[in-house]
């Protein structure tokens, strides 16, 4: 009977193979993913956006020439060795020939597939005498001769070939184990288990130990925990921040301690140049002692922080450390945004008062400063000092311009080409031309809003406690789009502009002749009416003449009567059958409209559901896009002339009620707005029916000034009723009631038998 056996290659064809996937597997992945990119490529990317974006700090930090690093080189010598190993293991592969060979005993006796008896019994003689132990031949070769003759004569062996293909019946089932032989050896155990025990019990253990340690401390956004519970407990302490007290926060994150990591420094001088710059900036509060946002590296943070609002220079020892501070703000901001909404959302979900959320102002004062931030400008400065050349000097030569009141970016995009260079023209023309060039690659979004219930039969009908979805569609432009239609809204009004003093002119010029051709329109008009038929005077005759007229004129008046009364008669009844067929035909008409309106009140209903339908797929096919596909966040770089790092550009969407001062729908983090991007914001119904103002929010946490607002209306309705009865709620089988029915019948026959009965 068959068995199993298991046998280590020693011949180590098999570990080849084993070999050979093993490293393929590490190969393949870590070239894809751990290859340096190509350097050609970035700075072709960098010199096409140098004209917009050459005087921001982060371009300038990208283009000065690092230090030569060695560790892209590593990368690629690691790789290339394992690729080589990879593809002499692949040809090592290729050339070892396949132990396994199907036993055919025709080949053994070097015959042809069906070979006679008598051409088999000649060949073994032959080969026999050849390889014959006893006359110095190849004992092996024999025995594998006389195995192959038995295969072919002898009944039992070849049956037992052809069904088994082998002459001795079912062998035994082996597997090779892909290891060598030497491993398993008595001789190499002590060395084997070494190797296995530093592998599996010290280097592996450590490794993720060591990861699992680093892991822990950081949340999902690579946020320290320590830092996540220190903005949560001032958050709470303080429900109105302030700027001031939000700035104090931010900087006591754990991120710019030492301590916690190791890419904070602090260095013996910052105890003399973190003294200079609190006295140039000023109110600072020190006296107040509240760890952790007291402590050294905090006030640090802080007073840097304030310096880069302040566009203070700095020196050079501290220029590092700013930057690395300035490269955590964005993400430190998002999650204490995160920690403000999440408070929110327990405060409504407790009863207690006790507990008390954070306000409006503090969710929004974060956002402000994500701004402030990124763009290295105080909170009330002016917008405008975004753009390049454009310093607090001249800045009032734009903002207090005599004609122009300029504020905000919108302001100045609002003004005409000729206008907008009188204003700047202070500027030389290649400064003009590189803030023009700036000021058109800003952002101008634009929101259209639609609020609906949805899994809702009347999806447009809000009401009390349900689940409003306002679908929010972004559309963004660049301000160089925005110039170029108001050029040609222009371009159009001046032209109709001129066409219309031309249309004047011609009014003046030509009004003479157009006021005489009025009077053949009306004479036309007049000529359509019948003109009225006056009857001929009759000429006076004479009085013979008269009577015999007179005569004449009676025996024709009689004749002239009695057609008149016919002609009267088939009149009147013209007249009626008129009538009726008018009558006939406004009833016809009448049936036709109704039928008309009830086919056209059908088409909407099918248009409309339809409609429902389509949006219904659409938001499913959104949902299903939105769950598998991962957008990248690469948007468009902001610019930012003293942020050290490029940053996306990316928005906070929110829909909140001005004011009640309340948050209505959490902040969404719009990360993927490149050209379009439909976002949903989902609330609760208010309590009442009622109207109600809502105001949506679109923040911009990279530019000042952009933010987008927009009103939204409720009209919250009395939730419908719960029905007590549905015809779908009915038990009622079919069976049953028409056996009720059967068993009234039958009551009913038998009572009226009863009745004939008494009768008789």
């Amino acid at each position: 009977m068959a068995g199993q056996q298991f046998q280590y290659d020693d011949s180590g064809n098999t570990f080849f193979y084993f070999l050979t996937s093993f490293v393929g597997l590490i190969v393949i992945p870590a070239t894809y993913y751990l290859w340096p990119r190509d350097q050609n490529a970035e700075q072709i990317r960098l010199k096409n956006i140098r004209k917009v974006y050459g005087r921001c700090m982060w371009y300038r930090l990208r283009l000065l020439k690092p230090q030569p690093n060695i560790i892209p080189t590593i990368k690629k010598i690691v790789l290339l060795a394992g690729w080589a190993l990879f593809l002499f293991l692949a040809y090592k592969v290729s050339k070892t020939d396949r132990e396994y060979q199907e036993y055919n005993p025709y080949e053994v006796l070097n015959l042809d597939p069906g070979a006679t008896v008598a051409e088999i019994k000649k060949q073994y003689r032959l080969l026999s005498l050849k390889y014959h132990p006893d006359k110095g031949g190849d004992e092996v070769m024999f025995m594998r001769i006389a195995k192959a003759y038995a295969a072919l004569t002898d009944e039992e062996s070849r049956k037992n070939w052809e069904e088994f293909g082998n002459p001795d019946g079912p062998q035994a089932t082996s597997f090779g184990i892909a290891l060598p032989a030497w491993i398993v050896d008595q001789k190499n155990s002590i060395l084997v288990l070494l190797v296995y025990g530093l592998a599996f019990m010290v280097i592996l253990p450590v490794v993720v130990g060591s990861w699992w340690y680093r892991s822990i401390r950081y949340s999902g956004d690579q946020i320290l925990i320590r830092t996540t519970q220190i903005y949560t407990y001032f958050v709470y302490k303080t429900r109105n921040m302030d700027m001031k007290r939000l700035i104090m926060v931010l900087a006591g994150a754990s991120e710019f301690d030492p301590q916690y990591n190791k890419d904070a420094t602090s260095r013996p001088t910052d105890n003399i140049l973190i003294p200079q710059l609190i006295r140039e900036i000023g109110s600072i509060n020190l006296k107040k002692n509240e760890p952790p946002l007291t402590c050294p590296y905090s006030l640090k943070a802080r007073v840097l922080l304030l310096s880069h609002l302040a566009r203070m220079k700095i020196p050079e020892t501290l220029e590092e450390d700013q930057q690395f501070m300035l490269k955590k703000c964005p993400a430190l901001l998002q999650e204490m945004v995160n920690v403000i909404c999440q408070l929110i959302i327990m405060a409504r979900s407790r009863e207690e008062r006790e507990f008390r959320a954070p306000t409006l102002a503090s969710l929004e004062n974060c956002m402000k400063l994500s701004q402030m931030a990124v763009q290295g400008l105080q909170q009330f400065k002016s917008p405008l000092l975004q753009l390049p050349h454009i310093e607090e000097d001249n800045l009032r030569r734009v903002s207090n311009h005599k004609k122009y009141k300029i504020k905000t970016i919108q302001d100045l995009v609002s003004l005409k080409e000729s206008d907008r260079h009188n204003l700047l023209h202070f500027l030389e023309d290649e400064k003009y031309e590189e803030v023009m060039a700036v000021l058109g690659s800003f952002p101008y979004v634009t929101m259209d809003i639609k609020s609906q219930v949805l899994d809702d039969e009347d999806s447009n009908n809000i009401t009390v406690g349900s689940l409003v979805t306002v679908l929010v569609k972004l559309t963004r432009q660049t301000m160089a789009e925005v110039f170029e239609k108001e050029q040609s809204i222009c371009v159009a009004e001046e032209q109709l502009a001129e066409d219309g003093l031309g249309d004047i002119n011609k009014n003046r010029t030509k009004g003479g002749w157009q006021q005489k051709s009025k009077g053949p329109k009306k004479t036309a008009k007049s000529k359509k009416k019948k003109p009225v038929k006056k009857k001929p005077t009759p000429v006076p005759l004479p009085q013979s003449k008269q009577q015999k007229q007179k005569q004449a004129n009676g025996v024709i008046g009689s004749e002239t009567a009695v057609k008149e009364d016919e002609e009267e008669v088939s009149d009147k009844g013209s007249d009626s059958e008129e009538e009726e067929t008018n009558r006939d035909s406004q009833s016809e008409k009448e049936d036709g409209s109704d039928r008309d309106s009830d086919r056209e009140q059908d088409e909407k209903q099918n248009k409309d559901d339809e409609a429902e339908w389509q949006e219904l797929q659409q938001s499913i096919q959104r949902k299903e896009r939105a769950l598998l596909e991962t957008k990248s966040k690469i948007t468009h770089p902001v610019y930012s002339l003293y942020f050290p790092e490029e940053k996306q550009e990316w928005w906070w969407l929110y829909i909140a009620d001005r004011k009640e001062q309340t948050l209505i729908s959490m902040p969404y983090h719009v990360c993927t707005l490149k050209d379009t991007e439909e976002v949903e914001l989902k609330f609760p119904a208010p309590g009442k029916p009622g109207n109600y103002q809502y105001t949506v929010f679109l923040r911009s946490d990279s530019y000042m000034g952009l933010d987008q607002i927009k009103p939204l209306k409720l009209e919250v309705h009395e939730a419908k009723p719960v029905p007590e009865n549905h015809p779908q709620w009915d038990t009622a089988i079919e069976g049953d009631e028409d056996q009720k029915d059967t068993e009234g019948f039958e009551d009913s026959f038998e009572e009226e038998e009863e009745e004939e009965e008494d009768d008789d």
